[in-house]
C-alpha cells in the first residue's frame, strides 16, 4: 500500500499568502517562501502553491514567487492558478516546479490537458477542481456543479463526468476541493471525494474542510483519497504535520516519517 500525503496549500495573492472561508474574506498569514520551507522542514511529502487571483485577473502566475518558493524546498512542488497554454506550464516546469495543475482553464479548454500530458507526461498534469453542491438536474445528474474562477463561476457542468473527461484527455491527478467545505475546518466533503475516487483511475487529493487530524482519518481511511491537502489547520498553528502523522499512524493510515 502507499503511504498517503499530507500535503499544505499555499494560497498567494500579491506575493503573500492568504486563507480565507469558501473562497471569501481572506487574510494576508505570511510570507509563501518562508512557509513553504518550513512545511518542507515539518515533513510535508509536497506542497502545492496557487495564484489564486491570477485566473480572474487574468494575468500570468507569479514566477518570481514560484521559482524562490521551488529554492527553497525539495519536496514535489504543484503550481497552479493562471496556466492557460503550454507555454505557461513550461515556464512553471522551468521555474521549479514539479507539476502543473489547470482549473479554470482546463473547464475553458480541455485540450490544455492533453496538450500538456503529451508534451510534459501526465505525472505532470494536475486537474484542480473547484466544486459546488447543487440540486440534482438532468443536467447535473451527481448533483455536484464546476465553478471556475476561484469560486466565481459556476459553468453548469457535472464535475463527475468533468472527472472522468479530464482523465481521458490524459490529467494524471486530480485536486478535488470542495468550496461548501473550503475553510471552514470541520471536515472534508466524504460523499464528493469517494464519487470522484472510485470513478477515476487516477489519484485524488481531498481538499476543502480540514480542522483537526480525525478529519484527515476519516477521508484517508474510507477509501476516498490518496491524499489529503491542509491549509487552516496548519496555518495558524493549531497543529503541525509532524503530529498530524503521529496521529495518523498511530491509528493505521501509512504515512511517510522520516524521525
Amino acid at each position: 500500500m502507499l503511504s498517503k500525503r499530507i500535503i499544505p496549500c499555499l494560497d498567494v495573492r500579491d506575493g503573500r499568502t492568504t486563507k480565507g472561508i469558501k473562497f471569501s474574506g481572506n487574510i494576508d498569514i505570511g510570507d509563501p517562501v518562508e512557509m513553504g520551507r518550513f512545511y518542507y522542514e515539518e515533513g510535508a511529502d509536497e506542497i502545492v502553491f496557487y495564484d489564486i487571483t491570477a485566473s480572474s485577473d487574468r494575468r500570468p502566475i507569479m514566477l518570481d514567487v514560484v521559482r524562490r518558493v521551488a529554492e527553497t524546498i525539495f519536496i514535489p512542488f504543484s503550481v497552479g492558478g493562471g496556466i492557460r497554454t503550454l507555454e505557461d506550464m513550461r515556464d512553471v516546469l522551468l521555474a521549479g516546479a514539479e507539476k502543473v495543475s489547470v482549473n479554470s482553464s482546463a473547464v475553458l479548454n480541455p485540450e490544455i490537458i492533453r496538450q500538456g500530458a503529451e508534451a510534459f507526461g501526465s505525472q505532470c498534469v494536475v486537474l484542480g477542481m473547484d466544486v459546488k453542491r447543487v440540486d440534482v438536474s438532468n443536467k447535473i445528474p451527481s448533483g455536484y456543479e464546476m465553478v471556475i474562477n476561484g469560486g466565481r463561476t459556476p459553468m453548469g457542468i457535472d464535475a463527475l463526468w468533468w472527472a472522468q473527461e479530464a482523465e481521458r484527455l490524459g490529467a494524471g491527478e486530480i485536486c478535488l476541493n470542495s468550496i461548501d467545505a473550503d475553510g471552514m475546518q470541520t471536515g472534508y466533503e466524504i460523499n464528493l471525494t469517494r464519487l470522484i475516487s472510485t470513478s477515476v483511475g487516477i489519484p485524488v487529493i481531498a481538499s476543502g474542510g480540514a480542522g483537526k487530524p480525525e478529519h484527515l482519518m476519516d477521508v484517508l481511511d474510507s477509501g476516498c483519497a490518496d491524499a489529503a491537502l491542509i491549509a487552516s489547520m496548519v496555518h495558524y498553528g493549531t497543529y503541525t504535520i509532524g503530529g498530524i502523522k503521529d496521529y495518523l499512524a498511530g491509528n493505521e493510515i501509512k504515512v511517510r516519517r522520516s524521525w
